[in-house]
């Protein structure tokens, strides 16, 4: 229902992440290759970054389409980042457009993106909604992400790691819910990311590593993430597991 990316290296404008390219993240907001559920996002954009004088990540959302709002177009060419998460947003039916169910949500150090839908958002708001963790008002957004980012937010408040918690929300996503639970993280030194029901892919080169819905060119250095299976990624390169095997 969205497609979103996370980028983690040498410092590039989010202009340059979110822009540049011939399949870019704007570009797959209205002519996505992979997407297997909607054909356009049009739903709300939002990007976070993390600036070196700060811990917690900085954060742009608007609930319009990422083509229709050129000044942020302009700005993204003035901001650069070492470490940033973007997401375009089909809304699924039955939940509303307005800014604050554009991701990424935040909540202390991370940023957080899901990819997806629930079946039964009533029963996944009730075992992983709550209780939503204090001061994170992204995790009572009115949307079916936010009992997924409640339920991460507080395994990393408890200490697992980045992608020890996306696993864990997974597995306890399916056991209420079927669904496509396809998760994106960062705490600003690394990525996460799981695939589950819909496309994830991974480069990783010398200047960088992303994670994406779908890649951002023609490069063959870009690698299909099997369903079923977490991504790790810092500078020194990609790690991939079952989703099963990383709870």
């Amino acid at each position: 229902m969205c497609r979103h990316l996370a980028y983690l290296g040498t410092p590039r404008t989010l202009h340059t992440l979110l822009y540049a390219g011939p399949h870019s993240l704007h570009t797959q907001s209205y002519a996505p290759r992979e997407q297997r559920h909607g054909t356009v996002n049009a739903d709300g954009f939002g990007a976070g970054w993390y600036s070196p004088d700060r811990a917690e990540p900085l954060r742009y959302r608007r609930a319009m389409p990422i083509w229709a709002d050129g000044s942020f177009a302009d700005a993204a060419r003035a901001v650069t980042a070492s470490c940033a998460v973007a997401a375009v947003r089909d809304a699924t039916p039955g939940f509303g457009t307005d800014e604050s169910c554009a991701q990424p949500f935040r909540g202390d150090t991370w940023l957080f993106s899901h990819n997806g839908a629930a079946k039964d958002d009533e029963a996944l708001a009730a075992r992983l909604g709550a209780p939503a963790p204090p001061g994170a008002l992204d995790a009572r957004t009115p949307v079916d992400s936010a009992p997924l980012f409640a339920a991460a937010l507080r395994l990393w408040r408890a200490g697992a790691g980045l992608g020890e918690a996306l696993a864990r929300v997974v597995v306890d996503a399916r056991a209420c819910s079927p669904g496509r639970y396809n998760l994106l993280a960062s705490d600003g030194h690394r990525l996460a990311a799981t695939a589950d029901g819909d496309s994830l892919y991974a480069r990783h080169g010398a200047d960088g590593v992303w994670l994406a819905s779908e890649p951002l060119d023609d490069d063959p250095a870009w690698q299909e993430v099997p369903d079923g299976c977490l991504v790790t990624a810092d500078r020194d390169g990609l790690r991939t597991r079952p989703i099963t095997a990383a709870t």
